[in-house]
Formats: C-alpha cells, sequence, structure tokens
C-alpha cells in the first residue's frame, strides 16, 4: 500500500508520497508514465521522458519493461533525454550511462534509436559547449518534457547539479563534487578513477518539466531528504529548488522518510493516535531533548515540549515513564535471554556483514547451544582488490615452490592471470579465474572469522546467489534461481530463527536484494514460518526506539568481534565502498555498539559496555526491513 500522509502545520514544502517499499514506489511512477504514453498516443502525439540512471530507477525501468511485453505499451512515439553522463566517457564503457539506458530499458522495449537522446560524454572538449546547446535545443523541439524521473545526490544534487548550481543554470559541463566522487567509488574501484567531470541538464531544465518524481530510498538519504523538503530554498542544495515547481512530487521508502518530522517527531505537528511503539519513540527523544534519564522526566518537560496529550493518556509523568522504561527494559536480552536449543539461520548478503553486524549475537546463540548455520548469500568477489590477489598469487607460488607441489601448470597460470590485471582497465570486469579466486578470498576469510567467535568453520554455507555473478557492482535482479537457492536451504534445515540483513542503506542494494530473495523464498516455504531478527550495523544501527532486542556485549566480547572483523584482511585498511564515511567497518561497528550502550545508560537503564541492536521483521514478499 502507497500513501500520502499530510498532517496539520506540516514543515513539509512539497508533496511527498511514503510507500512500504520501493517496489511499491516503482510501481507507481511506472504505471503514472505507462497512462502518460497511453494518453498521449490515443492523441497521436509524441511522450517526452527525461530519465535518470542508476539503483534509484531500475524498478521503475523493470516494470516499464513487464509491461510493454506483457500489455503491450507501446514505445515507438516515445522521445527520451538523459539527465547526464560523466565526462570523458566512451558510450561503451561499463561506466557510461549510454550503455546503462540500453542495457537496462531501451534495448528492452520497442523505442526508434533516433528518439533516444543522451548527453556525450566522447566529444573533445572544444566541441562540449555547442553540444549542449543542441540538446537544450533538441528537448524545446520535441514540445519539453512531460515527465521526469530524478534521483537525489547525498549533497542534494539532482542531475549532476552540484551544491552552487543556479536556478538557470542549463545542459552544460559540470566538475563534481567530492563527496559525489566518493559515492562513486565503488563503481569505479577507487576515487581516482572517477571521473572529475560531468555533462547535465541544467537546474532550468529540469524544472521546465510539467511533472517530476524524486525517488529516494534507503537510510543514508533520509537527512538530504528532510534538508530538501523541509529546508528552505538553498543553492547549496540543489533538490530545495522543486519546492516552486507546482507537478513535483518526492516518492520515498520508510528509511529515507524516516528523518521527516512526521515520521520522526510527529507529536510536534499536532493531534495523532497514539500507539505504544509511538509512546517509546516520544518518551526516548523527550529524554535525549531534555539530557535527563526516563524516570527522571516530569510533568513540565511534557508539557513544554509537545507532549501534554500523553499526560493526559496516562494521568501523569511518573505513570507514563514506568511504561516506557519498563518497555525498554524488556529490550535488553543477555545470553540467559536469547533463544537456547534452537536451529538458527544466519543470512549474510556479503561475507562479513554476519559478524560486522550480529558478531556478538551470534556469538550468543552459538553459546547457547543453538545449532547454526551462517549462510553467505554472495561470494562478494568484487570487493577484493587486485593488489589483494597478488599476495594470494605470490604465495602459492612461494608454497608450490617450496614443497614442490606441482610442476609448471601453477606458474602459467599466475602469468595468466598477472597477465590480465595489468592489462585490464579500472573497472573492467574481471577475468572468470580471477573471480573465483577472489571468492575463495572472501571464502577462507569468512570461515576464519567464524573461528575467531569461537564458532566452527563448518557452519558455513556459500550460496554464491546467481543475481550476483554479473562481475559488475549493477546486478541482475532476484530470480527463481536465486529464491531456490534459499528455499532448498530452508527446506534443508527447517529453522526455528532467522538473522536476516535489514540494513538497507547498502550503497548498491546487495542487502536489500537478499532481503528479497529470503522473503519470496519464505513465501513457498513449506515448514513452520521460523521468527525472524533482522539486524543491521554495516551502514546504521537501528534506533533504541525502534529496536526489538538490544543484546549487551562486554568490553571483551567487543574486541572479539573486532577481531572476527579483522579476520576479513581483503576488506581492511580501505573500504572498497566507502561512500561518505571513510571509517574502515571496524571503526564504525565499535563507535556504533559502544554508542547504543551509552544512549541506554542515559536513558537511565543498567550501563552496559557495548549492544548490538535487532528488530523482529516481517516474512511478507515486497515490505521492506521497518
Amino acid at each position: 500500500m502507497t500513501y500520502i500522509a499530510r498532517m496539520r502545520d506540516t514543515p513539509e514544502r512539497i508533496p511527498v508520497v511514503i510507500a512500504e517499499s520501493y517496489d511499491h514506489l516503482a510501481l507507481r511512477v511506472a504505471r503514472r508514465i505507462a497512462s502518460i504514453m497511453a494518453e498521449r498516443s490515443r492523441a497521436l502525439r509524441p511522450t517526452v521522458l527525461g530519465l535518470a540512471t542508476g539503483s534509484t530507477p531500475i524498478g521503475i525501468y523493470r516494470e516499464l519493461i513487464r509491461l510493454h511485453r506483457e500489455e503491450g505499451l507501446d514505445w515507438s512515439r516515445v522521445v527520451t533525454f538523459n539527465l547526464d553522463e560523466y565526462y570523458p566517457m566512451p558510450p561503451d564503457s561499463l561506466h557510461s550511462y549510454h550503455r546503462f539506458m540500453w542495457e537496462n530499458l531501451f534495448g528492452q522495449v520497442n523505442i526508434h534509436p533516433k528518439n533516444v537522446h543522451i548527453p556525450r560524454g566522447d566529444l573533445p572538449r572544444d566541441r562540449v559547449d555547442e553540444h549542449c546547446a543542441a540538446y537544450e535545443r533538441a528537448i524545446v523541439d520535441a514540445g519539453g518534457i512531460d515527465f521526469q524521473i530524478l534521483g537525489i545526490g547525498q549533497t542534494g544534487h539532482i542531475g549532476f547539479n552540484e551544491p552552487g548550481s543556479s536556478p538557470a543554470s542549463r545542459t552544460r559541463l559540470v566538475v563534481l563534487d567530492s563527496i559525489t566522487r566518493r559515492v562513486a567509488a565503488s563503481d569505479f574501484f577507487g576515487t581516482e578513477n572517477v571521473p572529475v567531470e560531468a555533462i547535465t541538464m541544467g537546474v532550468a531544465t529540469i524544472l521546465e518539466a510539467r511533472e517530476i518524481a524524486l525517488l529516494a530510498t534507503g537510510e543514508h538519504k533520509a537527512a538530504i531528504v528532510r534538508r530538501a523538503v523541509e529546508g528552505e530554498v538553498d543553492h547549496e542544495v540543489a533538490a530545495t529548488y522543486l519546492q516552486g515547481h507546482p507537478g513535483a512530487t518526492i516518492y520515498l521508502d520508510p528509511a529515507a522518510a524516516a528523518d521527516l518530522t512526521r515520521v520522526k517527531t510527529p507529536w510536534l505537528l499536532g493531534e495523532l493516535e497514539w500507539t505504544p511503539a509511538l509512546e517509546i519513540q516520544a518518551v526516548v527523544w523527550l529524554a535525549e531533548e531534555t539530557g535527563k534519564s526516563v524516570l527522571k522526566l516530569d510533568d513540565v518537560d511534557y508539557r513544554e515540549h509537545r507532549l501534554t496529550p500523553l499526560l493526559a493518556r496516562h494521568g501523569s509523568s511518573g505513570a507514563i515513564n514506568g511504561i516506557v522504561f519498563n518497555a525498554l527494559s524488556a529490550k535488553v536480552r543477555g545470553r540467559s535471554k536469547l533463544p537456547t536449543g534452537k536451529r538458527v539461520i544466519v543470512f549474510s548478503p556479503h561475507p562479513d556483514d554476519d559478524v560486522i553486524s550480529a558478531g556478538g549475537t551470534l556469538r550468543k546463540l552459538h553459546q547457547n547451544g543453538n545449532q547454526i548455520v551462517v549462510a553467505y548469500q554472495t561470494s562478494g568477489n568484487i570487493a577484493v582488490f587486485d593488489h589483494e590477489l597478488r599476495r594470494y598469487l605470490d604465495f602459492m607460488c612461494r608454497a608450490a615452490d617450496d614443497f614442490n607441489l606441482v610442476g609448471q601448470q601453477l606458474p602459467r597460470f599466475v602469468s595468466e592471470v598477472e597477465r590480465f590485471l595489468a592489462a585490464r582497465q579500472p573497472g573492467e570486469v574481471d577475468s572468470e579465474a580471477v573471480l573465483m579466486l577472489k571468492r575463495r578470498i572472501r571464502e577462507v576469510e569468512a570461515r576464519s572469522a567464524l573461528e575467531t567467535l569461537g564458532i566452527g568453520a563448518e557452519t558455513a554455507r556459500f550460496l554464491n546467489l546467481p543475481f550476483y555473478q554479473t562481475g559488475k557492482v549493477r546486478k541482475d535482479p532476484i530470480g527463481e534461481r536465486d529464491v531456490a537457492i534459499i528455499r532448498d536451504l530452508l527446506d534443508a534445515e527447517r529453522p526455528d530463527l532467522l538473522l536476516v540483513a535489514g540494513d538497507l542503506s547498502d550503497p548498491h542494494g546487495t542487502h536489500r536484494m537478499c532481503y528479497e530473495a529470503v522473503t519470496r523464498a519464505l513465501v513457498t516455504y513449506g515448514g513452520r514460518p521460523p521468527e525472524i531478527w533482522l539486524y543491521r550495523g554495516a551502514w546504521q544501527e537501528w534506533p533504541i526506539a525502534d529496536a526489538d532486542l538490544l543484546v549487551p556485549m562486554s568490553e571483551e566480547e567487543l574486541r572479539l568481534k573486532v577481531s572476527a572483523i579483522f579476520k576479513h584482511q581483503s576488506q581492511k585498511d580501505r573500504a572498497p565502498y566507502p561512500g561518505v564515511d571513510e571509517r574502515e567497518f571496524w571503526q564504525r561497528v565499535e563507535e556504533r555498539n559502544k554508542g547504543t550502550a551509552a544512549l541506554v545508560d542515559r536513558l537511565g537503564l543498567p550501563e552496559y559496555y557495548a549492544m548490538e541492536a535487532l528488530v523482529v521483521g516481517s516474512a511478507r514478499p515486497g515490505v521492506a526491513a521497518p
């Protein structure tokens, strides 16, 4: 179900749609585009679409392709203009938006190639200005853009209109912001390989579209979404210019909407229907605002922070304080309050997410005598740098020579791999041999990490789901083969409990897709439905108010967890997917786990050294984690 929730005195300056999941958003936007195409086709007029690239619009394009194949959606009268392209960038490059669009949309519908317009990244510099001017004329000649799709960058950019872009700007060559380049670093296997410039539609060009849909998903977009939706119009945040557009709408999943006032602090907007979860959220917020522990909040605190309705519901601050304190206390689950003697599957999207996000919980479950399987859903091989592989190759050759293990076969094989690594361009897809070697590196590291936690390496299952096996950052959709592999494991193990990654801020969607594979497999699973715990930690942590379980860790237990993370040596020192946070994963984990415990202490609960937070999740297909 997709919904628009509008409240009295909302600070939102633009219509916002919040949906249960990204799939619902993509479906809604795709159907709107299809309706525009059908209306204009009946009138024998072309539809002009402004299109975007990246992970945000992929679901829209997949639904439009399905509508074309199964319901006859006709693209013969459609004209398209893409937002941007890196510069310089040959059209056949893996990183080219030209290639992206033909692989993910144009090549699968009946659009005329002459109607496709994408900024060219392969022109000499002295021809770029002329090309940009011609791009603007082509949009005008087509009658203007009917529907424009946008994403939003972490700098608030739309297209590549970085901070400082003028509302009067047109299609032009721009210099990319350093944050934008860091976020894109994983696509290019290093910031140093990301182009410094790009060609982009200007703000004025975008705002001339008759209808605009901006989509954002994931917790990592929540802060900039709030700035764009609730903040003043600011040339430092280009997305705020959309506030003045009569046909613009922001489409969000719950994670991207998390910082909006109506979601984070809805009691500040007027009357609402209180639930136990909202009461906990409000009291935790009040405690943080006042700097008091929960049991020390008084009637004045509630009245001065617009929480008088809670006093009316419960009669006094003492009553509501006690209810919330007890609810928070019940969330704390030490080893004695965790399951024993159960069958547990821990699903780990990459071969390190288990220890990064739930290493402490996993160890306690093992200590409690639960039968544990750790299922690594993808190989994670594209996150291994070439220099790491070369270390292993050198070791293999030296060990083979020391013990006279083989003849010339190994040296020849290593030489072939070395020649490939030396000749390939940054971001070029690895050979099958290199992909397999990097896969084995991740597997060895994962087994070693489990042993560090005191868990036998034999508990590891490497599923190597097919959707991941593209050799590229962009993956295939979750297919029936992926779902079948998960279902086969469920059938074999008959688990009582699943631990599943609920961290949907993974920059390239692997966590989200792995979650989808599990939920789809559970639909046709014939066994008793298992309980599901959702963990986070690699990119974000669950807020205490949202968490259902708070699992304490001692200083020694956190040290052991960090030691297990260290076993993933190929992911240390220089994170392959740094994004904006350039710290190593162990540093992020240490800060978040200790920070969760510190907040629990400030709320007046018992003091712990560190804590992992988990949420009891949903197994319904298509529903994102809370």
